[in-house]
């Protein structure tokens, strides 16, 4: 079914309001203040992000401004060398560009870092699920012996809390001291402002815009929904099912991943991994959760060969036989889900003092 609603905007989202001078505010005042100042809609083929905002914690303007200097700021590890934002960059659409990421000490993590695009929409995060919220994945790294590398986040806490600037702000913001929770929701409510849309695949499947798509891509959304078997994973307007899958990934190698089982403990789940979303997929290589893939073209060829051979691979992954003009196809298709919404986020050009 076609969606061309107008919806309040995550820009909408963002814009700050006037706050009474000096007035420290809590959470539930907090939301009737910082009433959006312009109205836009979401961006084409996106459902309503305020249908995915936890009550417990609601969008502000200011909430989503401290959450955008905290995943900025490089004070929030050991030794002042990482952010957030040092695995995702907004000029490669949240992502590094990297096989796997370099964290403090230049230590590099075992996984490549996931698009942070459209989590808005996401339920388990991580490439393992093992964060059931996004408040929860926003403060995990922190505690990272290989990212931001403090022993706990009692010592980061203690850290912040030097800062006086932070200490006003989340104040202001919660109505109490700096206490970890309040950065996970923070930095949480940042992050859901980061959203892809009214790609040109979004034109011409939900818009009706006939010469959006190109001959090519055409075709490849066909094969996308028919034989290359694509949506049985990439499905609904986020091109993900939320769910986890071996595709054999690790499995060539001597250093197997077991990926969801770390966390379930279910056999089931052994080599298992989430399933991403497809926009932006263009702009956020390399590919897979060990970033093998540099390309696209490498991605569709392992898909169509069938993934890789073990005992827990998922059953949906058969040989597709496509040819070479059809894998062309799908990937054109694939770098049409270039969208847009993410792109006026900027690094902020100062911090609280």
């Amino acid at each position: 079914m076609k969606r061309t609603q107008i919806r309040q905007s995550v820009g909408a989202i963002m814009a700050i309001a006037a706050v009474m001078a000096g007035a420290a505010i809590d959470e539930s005042r907090a939301a009737q203040s910082m009433a959006p100042a312009t109205q836009q809609a979401v961006p084409l083929g996106l459902e309503d992000p305020a249908g995915y905002i936890p009550a417990d914690n609601p969008q502000t303007a200011q909430k989503i401004e401290l959450g955008r200097l905290l995943f900025f700021d490089k004070r929030l590890s050991k030794n002042n060398t990482i952010a957030c934002a040092s695995c995702h960059l907004p000029s490669m659409a949240f992502t590094d560009g990297q096989p796997v990421s370099t964290g403090i000490k230049k230590l590099k993590g075992g996984r490549s870092a996931p698009a942070s695009i459209n989590r808005v929409y996401s339920k388990g995060q991580f490439w393992d699920g093992r964060a059931e919220t996004l408040e929860d994945q926003s403060i995990g790294p922190f505690v990272s012996p290989v990212e931001h590398g403090f022993i706990n986040h009692d010592e980061m806490v203690a850290k912040m809390r030097t800062i006086a600037g932070y200490r006003k702000l989340f104040q202001e913001v919660f109505g109490r001291d700096i206490v970890i929770e309040d950065v996970g929701k923070a930095i949480a409510s940042f992050q859901r402002t980061i959203v892809s849309g009214n790609s040109a695949v979004d034109r011409f499947d939900v818009g009706g815009e006939e010469k959006a798509l190109s001959a090519s891509a055409q075709r490849g959304l066909e094969l996308f929904r028919g034989k290359a078997r694509c949506t049985r994973c990439h499905s609904g307007f986020n091109f993900s099912d939320e769910k986890f899958h071996n595709l054999g990934i690790g499995w060539d190698t001597n250093t197997v991943d077991l990926g969801r089982y770390l966390v379930t403990k279910n056999p089931e789940d052994i080599g298992a991994f989430k399933t991403p979303t497809l926009r932006e997929i263009a702009r956020t290589a390399p590919y897979m959760h060990d970033g093998r893939f540099k390309n696209l073209e490498d991605v569709v060829n392992f898909y169509n060969q069938g993934g890789i051979q073990n005992p827990h691979k998922d059953n949906t992954l058969i040989p597709l036989e496509m040819n070479e003009q059809e894998q062309a196809d799908l990937v054109a298709f694939l770098k049409s889900l270039n969208g847009e919404g993410w792109q006026q986020i900027k690094a902020p050009t100062s911090f609280p003092k």
